[in-house]
């Protein structure tokens, strides 16, 4: 299975369902891939200059609790998209889990009088930030930020 961005997926939950970003133009789940869009544009290079604007862009934000973003990895939308419970007892889910997004998962910053046992979890892409806190394996999601990237 051959990648555009050089990653090594042989240690990948998804490589079974992956087609892989060679094949298939930089759509391995069927969507669109970030890292694949930037390499087909203008190189490696032009991959590594998003993702450090995308990371400076998620710092800036400043959100309480969170520590700074230091990296970004291709995240596919059907392992990240949390259900969020909503005022109304429903849930939604905001992401598309054909496309690969860029994210991480960061340990949330405890204010030193209680341990806070639960992680953030960060996904960007062309047009959105989603900010989310969570606790162990994606339990209990809770949607901290949605932002429109302006283009």
């Amino acid at each position: 299975m051959g990648t555009l961005c050089g990653a090594d997926c042989s240690a990948c939950q998804m490589k079974e369902q992956c087609k892989g970003c060679e094949c298939t133009g930089g759509r391995p789940f069927g969507g669109a891939c970030i890292a694949a869009e930037c390499i087909k544009a203008g190189g490696k290079e032009a991959f590594w200059k998003y993702k450090q604007k995308a990371i400076a862009e998620i710092n800036a934000l400043g959100v309480e609790g969170m520590p700074q973003v230091t990296e970004l990895y291709c995240l596919a939308g059907s392992y990240v998209n949390l259900a969020y419970p909503l005022e109304n007892g429903a849930t939604v889910q905001l992401l598309d889990e054909s496309k690969v997004y860029l994210g991480c998962q960061l340990e949330a910053i405890s204010d030193g009088s209680q341990k806070d046992d639960r992680c953030f979890g960060v996904v960007i892409d062309d047009t959105i930030v989603i900010v989310c806190k969570y606790g162990e394996n994606g339990c209990d999601p809770e949607l901290v930020l949605y932002k429109v990237r302006q283009r």
